[in-house]
């Protein structure tokens, strides 16, 4: 049928065996599930030799992956995700993602402001009616809301979430940060001081205090450091596309320096800049 098929992952012999530099070779679906076995070989070898930094073989010998290439190597006939969204932090938490991993997406734009969200067909997807929401024909797990969608891409592709227990709760950390401060509170700065200004002069105070706090929290934290976890990860990709939004917050990044640097150096990325015109491009990214 000219799609992939792929065996399990097989310890530790190999039927093909698969440097990383020969992924770049393989169709772009291929390369990815062939990755996403290397990575969990190499988290076996680590529990099965004590977490050494040197098992039998390497961690980086050829991969222990079996691969059947496909008849076809027309990516349009390969198993991809479907992804429910809008052009909101959080759909754009999600498309970005998904550009940085390279996996093969179709775009089902849901017009929020139209009540699409309410559409039985979305509804079956997404039953608290919020953008985004995916489906992943390659596995068939169906799933709403940001954090666990970007959660099961990281781990689906052994991408952008560290295998070490300590760097992966730091990520977790800092996702889960994003979506019970800047995601709830910057979105009520946004409702009352860019969509209602003047109507509710206490709420507007109030959420804007909030998100001079929260951008004080990652100024201190981003003090040395490139990215929110030290190398790039979905905690950065998620907290991004909130502060994209500093202009309808009332917020001058010249006032946090590091945040100022972080944020532009991650709009700098061409994924980044890919992903934030999904579903349709509306305008540029915010520079400061």
């Amino acid at each position: 049928d000219g799609q992939a098929a792929f065996s399990q992952l097989s310890i530790p012999r190999a039927v093909i065996g698969v440097h990383w530099t020969a992924l770049a070779f393989l169709p772009r679906a291929t390369a990815i599930a062939c990755e996403r076995r290397l990575a969990s070989a190499r988290r076996w070898l680590r529990r099965a030799h004590g977490n050494k930094s040197e098992a039998p073989w390497g961690l980086h010998s050829p991969a222990v992956c079996r691969v059947i290439v496909p008849v076809s190597n027309n990516e349009k006939d390969l198993p991809v995700i479907d992804l429910w969204t809008w052009t909101t932090p959080n759909g754009r938490k999600v498309s970005i993602l998904l550009e940085e991993l390279g996996l093969p997406y179709k775009v089902n734009a849901v017009d929020i402001t139209n009540g699409d969200q309410y559409q039985p067909e979305f509804l079956r997807v997404s039953p608290n009616n919020k953008i985004p929401a995916i489906v992943d024909h390659d596995t068939g797990m169906a799933l709403m809301e940001s954090g666990a969608i970007m959660i099961y891409l990281a781990e689906k592709t052994g991408r952008l979430l560290p295998e070490d227990a300590e760097g992966r709760y730091r990520v977790m950390e800092w996702l889960m940060w994003q979506m019970g401060g800047p995601g709830p509170m910057l979105g009520q700065l946004h409702h009352f001081h860019h969509f209602n200004p003047g109507k509710a002069p206490y709420a507007e105070e109030r959420f804007g205090k909030e998100a001079q706090r929260l951008y004080g929290v990652l100024e201190k934290r981003l003090a040395g450091r490139d990215y929110v976890v030290d190398d790039y990860s979905i905690a950065d990709i998620a907290i991004w596309p909130w502060i994209s939004r500093f202009e309808w917050q009332g917020m001058d990044l010249n006032a946090f320096p590091n945040v100022k640097r972080w944020y532009t150096a991650i709009a700098a990325r061409p994924a980044v800049q890919r992903g934030y015109d999904v579903p349709g491009r509306q305008a540029d990214i915010p520079m400061p």
